[in-house]
């Protein structure tokens, strides 16, 4: 596109050469990313259609490759975005318009969706409703650290009982250097 617009401007001079290609590279830009916040969120908004599809019962091979299209199409306009937001953060013009905050809250949320869990198997069965994968995992922490026995074991249940003068009085006395030498040894 830019050589055939270089081409067609002819013998212009160079700046004005430069700016035809600005305008047209803006135009081109806009129909391609202008509206990214937008795509993403209608990509986000078809997987969610699907999820609870699949939550109510209807899944099959159909529903499984349009979410997976669909994972794949949303992933490269995150990337996309991320790639403005860098170079958007690079340029004098951002800086000065002070977007950067807004890059880096993007980035920020970019992290968020993709440390979701957005699929678990449970009991063998595939689940994509995130609030049965909270239920789940909240279930499944809270059996791993509550004790399943306490045993009620007492000092005055019989259990310890007290030991005779004469054992009391063996275990006070100091070890020869036989015994030492035998458990150093050992």
């Amino acid at each position: 596109m830019v050589k055939d617009e270089w081409r067609n401007l002819g013998d212009e001079q160079l700046t004005n050469k430069l700016k035809a290609l600005v305008v047209l590279l803006r135009r081109w830009h806009k129909d391609n990313f202008g509206d990214m916040e937008n795509m993403i969120k209608k990509f986000e908004e078809d997987i969610k259609k699907i999820d609870d599809m699949v939550s109510a019962g209807s899944y099959d091979r159909t529903l499984k490759a349009k979410r997976k299209a669909l994972v794949t199409c949303c992933a490269k306009w995150y990337a996309r975005k991320k790639i403005h937001w860098k170079q958007m953060s690079q340029s004098q013009h951002a800086r000065d318009m002070d977007k950067n905050t807004r890059y880096f809250h993007n980035l920020a949320s970019t992290r968020r969706r993709n440390n979701i869990i957005d699929s678990l198997v449970i009991n063998v069965r595939l689940v994509r409703n995130q609030a049965k994968i909270k239920v789940a995992i909240t279930g499944f922490y809270k059996d791993l650290y509550r004790q399943k026995y306490t045993p009620m074991i007492g000092i005055h249940d019989g259990l310890v009982r007290q030991i005779d003068d004469k054992a009391a009085a063996a275990l006070e006395v100091m070890p020869s250097p036989e015994e030492i030498r035998e458990a150093v040894w050992d």
